[in-house]
C-alpha cells in the first residue's frame, strides 16, 4: 500500500474495521470483510490487480499460527492436506479448495462460495498467491506454477497478470487454480530445519468445528474489541445479518451478547496474563475495565481465584 501511494490506515477507517489487524496477526476477519477490504484497497491505490500484487508479497507462514502450521508440514502433500483442513475453521466456511491430480499434472483450486461479489476477484488472487508460497516452501523460493487460471472472462487481456505471477495465466474458468507437477507432492520442506526453529511449534492449532455459530461470532466480537466494548449492531453487520437476528442465534445457543463478551474478555486475561509481564492494573485497563476491582471480580466470577493468582499457577504449571 504505501510502495503505492495509498493509505491502509483511511482503507480500515473507510471499511470500518479497527487498526489493530496491522498488529495483531491473530484476528480473525470474515470473508466478506476481507472483500470489501481488498476492493477498498485496489480503489485507493488505483491498481486494478492489486490482489495479485498483495499476494506475491505475503508470507503463509508468517501470516498466522494455522499458516505456521501448515508450512511446516513434512511433505508438500501434508502441508495441503493441512490447507484443506484449515478451511473447517470458523468464518472460512464460504471458502472450498480443491486438489486434483491428472497424470504427472496436478491442479489445486479455491473457490468462494460467500455471495458477495465486490472485491471477488482480489481475494480470488490473494488466495492464489497463499497457495503458491505454499508450494514455494517445498519447491524453492522461484517456483512458479504451470498455469494460473482465473475466473475472469475469457479475452481479458492477460499481460500485467502474468507479469505478477510470472507465468502463464488463462482466464474464464469456473475456479481459481495453479497447476503443478505432481512428482513435488512428495518434496520435503526447502529448508525445514530453519522452519521448524524460527516458528517454535508446538501443538496442531486447534480447529472449530464447521459452522460453530458460538466460535464465528465470538471471533467477530474479539475484532470489535480493539476499540472499546463491543456493539451488537457492529458485529451483526460485519455477519452479514442484523441484531434481532444475531440475537435469536445466540438465544438458540443459551447464550447472550453481553455474556459472550465476557467469555471474549476472560479469553485474552488469560492470554495475557500467562504470556506477558504486565501489572494486573495494566491488563485490566487494556481490556477496557473501569478499574482493577472490576476486572478482578469478573475474573474470579469467570474462573473461581483471582488474576494474580491464577498467573502464579499457571506459571507453576
Amino acid at each position: 500500500m504505501d510502495r503505492q501511494g495509498g493509505s491502509i490506515m483511511r482503507v480500515l477507517s473507510d471499511v470500518d474495521l479497527p487498526y489493530a489487524l496491522l498488529e495483531r496477526r491473530e484476528l480473525v476477519v470474515p470473508l466478506r470483510e476481507q472483500f470489501r477490504l481488498l476492493e477498498r484497497a485496489a480503489r485507493e491505490t488505483g491498481d486494478a490487480f492489486f490482489g495479485a500484487r498483495l499476494g506475491q508479497a505475503v508470507k503463509s507462514r508468517e501470516l498466522s499460527a494455522f499458516g505456521a502450521w501448515v508450512c511446516a508440514a513434512e511433505t508438500l502433500a501434508e502441508a495441503i492436506g493441512r490447507a484443506h483442513l484449515g478451511l473447517n475453521t470458523m468464518l472460512q466456511t464460504s471458502t472450498i479448495l480443491t486438489f486434483s491430480q491428472h497424470g504427472e499434472t496436478a491442479r489445486w483450486s479455491i473457490e468462494f462460495v460467500e455471495p458477495e461479489t465486490t472485491g471477488r476477484h482480489h481475494n480470488e488472487f490473494l488466495g492464489l498467491g497463499y497457495m503458491i508460497d505454499v508450494v514455494r516452501n517445498y519447491a524453492g523460493p522461484r517456483w512458479r506454477p504451470h498455469v494460473v487460471m482465473t475466473a475472469l472472462p475469457r479475452g481479458t487481456p492477460a499481460q500485467t497478470l502474468e507479469d505478477i505471477f510470472r507465468t502463464n495465466v488463462s482466464h474464464g474458468h469456473a475456479v481459481p487454480a495453479i497447476e503443478l507437477d505432481a512428482a513435488l507432492l512428495g518434496r520435503r520442506h526447502f529448508d525445514r530445519a530453519r522452519s521448524v526453529a524460527e516458528l517454535d511449534l508446538g501443538e496442531e492449532p486447534p480447529v472449530p468445528e464447521q459452522n460453530d455459530a458460538l466460535a464465528t461470532i465470538a471471533a467477530v466480537t474479539e475484532l470489535a474489541l480493539c476499540e472499546g466494548y463491543p456493539r451488537i449492531d457492529w458485529v451483526a453487520s460485519k455477519l452479514g445479518t442484523t441484531r434481532r437476528s444475531l440475537q435469536r442465534r445466540l438465544n438458540m445457543h443459551g447464550a447472550t451478547f453481553n455474556g459472550l463478551v465476557e467469555m471474549v474478555l476472560m479469553r485474552q486475561a488469560k492470554d495475557l496474563l500467562c504470556r506477558s509481564g504486565a501489572r494486573v492494573t495494566d491488563i485490566a485497563l487494556q481490556l477496557g475495565y473501569a478499574d482493577p476491582a472490576h476486572f478482578s471480580r469478573a475474573f474470579r466470577r469467570s474462573t473461581g481465584v483471582s488474576p494474580s493468582l491464577f498467573r502464579q499457577t499457571q506459571g507453576s504449571a
